[in-house]
């Protein structure tokens, strides 16, 4: 798997744009996402349908064209510096095929961050425009708003991208060893929905998985990873981290699965990096070559996240 090419960092100044690709935004809480924004000295901008309800599924920010217009107008204005997801839920699958990639990609490279739903983005954003996106807090989310980690670790990355090159577990290696690769993955559910889809990625293969989910049962977590094995597109792939699992299973049920669907790939596996749907949510840029050594539960960076 190849390196991609990374964004260039945020200066002061740096003027980023707040679009809602899935889920409804509450309006308080993007208020105080854009006040902690304007803090880092940063000039934030909502895009025009960001607080737009779909008059018939009330899970969606605006219509799908609506939505896919603005991040459409907000990547390729070449005013805009970054691309901000204000929250996930779901709703990018129905628009990302509305995209316009070919002016995307003659737009050039910025940054992208979200997690969640915005997984479906950064699947996208790799294999159609082969360029680093940051899987991090979002701009309206209430670990963005309310937790001081989240918030410096993702001002870290997007300023100082070289003072967070390594990231350490709080738990233990579940298969120890060391593992090279590029950082991929997201939200376990999304990735399983993603096979098959135009353009989807066709392998993980000499890549260091990052998996997460929420409020998932954990015969659901069964289904996705098995679907994954199925496909063989877990084939080739170096070594696992583990996110966060909030609001699924007990943590002991989710490991014992974690180990007997993953365990048989023979890689190194470690938990609870602290990225996903938890508190304090640490940011990673999918993309970016690194080293995991599983038995220190640390990743290493080869580079910055961002130029």
């Amino acid at each position: 798997m190849k390196e991609l090419a990374r964004p260039r960092r945020l200066t002061p100044g740096a003027r980023v744009v707040v679009v809602a690709p899935s889920g409804p935004v509450p309006e308080e809480r993007l208020q105080s996402g854009l006040d902690i924004l304007r803090g880092w000295d940063l000039e934030p901008v909502v895009a025009p349908h960001v607080l737009d309800r779909h008059g018939t599924f009330a899970y969606l920010a605006g219509t799908d064209a609506d939505r896919a217009a603005d991040l459409q107008s907000a990547w390729c204005d070449p005013t805009v510096d970054a691309v901000l997801c204000a929250r996930g839920g779901y709703g990018v699958q129905r628009m990302v095929e509305l995209l316009d990639w070919d002016a995307l990609r003659a737009a050039g490279p910025k940054v992208l961050l979200g997690f969640s739903d915005i997984t479906a983005l950064h699947e996208a954003f790799a294999t159609r425009l082969g360029l680093v996106t940051l899987h991090g807090p979002m701009a309206a989310g209430i670990d963005f708003i309310k937790n001081a980690r989240a918030q410096e670790h993702l001002r870290a990355t997007l300023f100082e991208p070289e003072s967070v090159r390594t990231l350490t577990s709080a738990g233990r290696a579940l298969v120890p060893g060391r593992a090279r690769g590029v950082l991929l993955g997201g939200c376990l559910s999304l990735l399983a929905a993603d096979l098959g889809t135009p353009h989807a990625r066709p392998s993980a293969r000499g890549g260091l998985l990052c998996l997460e989910d929420v409020g998932e049962e954990t015969y659901r977590l069964d289904r996705y990873l098995t679907q994954l094995l199925r496909a063989g597109w877990l084939d080739g792939v170096t070594g696992v981290l583990l996110g966060s699992w909030e609001r699924c299973d007990p943590y002991d049920r989710i490991r014992a699965l974690v180990l007997d669907r993953l365990g048989g790939l023979g890689v190194p596996i470690a938990e609870e990096f602290g990225f996903g749907h938890c508190e304090g949510a640490l940011t990673l840029p999918f993309g970016v070559p690194g080293e995991l050594d599983a038995g220190a539960g640390t990743l290493t960076l080869d580079v910055p996240a961002l130029v």
